[in-house]
């Protein structure tokens, strides 16, 4: 039984905090057809600027974690400006753009602070028990935070005048700008909110697993597989695909050995997307 709600718990938060890096990831590629290849680097960043703030300045974990989402929402906004609004349309560019940031973070990284793996320390010390089973306060906050999170973000997406605007942007980018819309001033917030989500989740996983200059790869590939699974153009489906990539993941490992549970997932991806080249609840990639 024990398992079973330690499984539960590792599928929520494997979800919670996938959705949130490709949320923004999403948004960006749905918008302006910008395929962020320096997001994972963004959300390694992230990780460590917080890592930085508690161990060498002595920072509040929580005020960490919350400067360190400020700054690299404010590096979305310069990102967005300077490295892919000079090559809005220019597919090819852009993608080089992103390898370049993406090889420069990481290298920077690696020279400050070298590969050894770093964690960040727990939020909360103890265990909530109810009969024989125990759960981490760890684990409980981390995904409640990313619940929370995501709720917002759904809310800001689906309620706001700027949420709306993105959506009409994702559908019709001419149409949008035709209509009065500030297409760069909406993406502009949207690079600055992914970012900032991205860099929240890799506090968050900083804690709940290791930091390394490289842990930004996997999860790039994990925001790609998300946005293509739930469809281009989809923003609602990445909660959806995120759930199903977070439950294999968590539970695969359980079933089968090494290897072979790091490829179940992609097998499943490969396999839907044969049947449903467009994804769950888009358009063709």
């Amino acid at each position: 039984m024990e398992q079973v709600v330690a499984t539960i718990f590792n599928v929520l938060i494997l979800s919670s905090m996938y959705i949130l890096v490709a949320l923004g990831f999403a948004f960006l590629f749905n918008m302006l057809g910008i395929l962020n290849l320096a997001h994972g680097a963004v959300y390694m960043v992230g990780g460590y600027i917080g890592f930085a703030l508690i161990n060498s300045a002595g920072v509040n974990p929580w005020v960490a974690i919350l400067i360190a989402t400020l700054i690299m929402a404010g590096f979305g906004v310069v990102l967005e400006r300077f490295c892919f609004r000079p090559f809005t349309g220019d597919f090819n560019r852009i993608v080089m753009v992103g390898v370049g940031i993406n090889v420069v973070l990481q290298t920077a990284v690696n020279a400050l602070l070298g590969t050894r793996m770093q964690a960040l320390p727990s939020f909360f010390d103890g265990y909530l028990r109810f009969g024989v089973v125990s759960v981490s306060y760890q684990r409980i906050t981390i995904f409640l935070i990313g619940a929370a999170l995501l709720v917002l973000v759904s809310w800001f997406v689906r309620r706001t005048k700027h949420g709306q605007q993105m959506q009409a942007i994702s559908q019709d980018i001419e149409g949008a700008a035709l209509s009065g819309i500030n297409v760069h001033r909406v993406s502009a917030l949207a690079c600055a909110i992914g970012s900032g989500m991205a860099a929240l989740a890799g506090c968050l996983m900083g804690s709940y697993l290791m930091l390394s200059p490289y842990m930004g790869d996997l999860m790039l590939i994990k925001a790609l597989v998300l946005v293509i699974l739930a469809g281009i153009g989809s923003i609602g489906g990445i909660f959806v695909t995120g759930l199903i990539l977070g439950g294999l993941d968590a539970v695969a490992p359980v079933i089968f050995d090494g290897a072979v549970a790091d490829a179940i997932p992609y097998i499943v991806v490969v396999v839907v997307l044969l049947l449903r080249p467009r994804g769950f609840f888009g358009r063709e990639a």
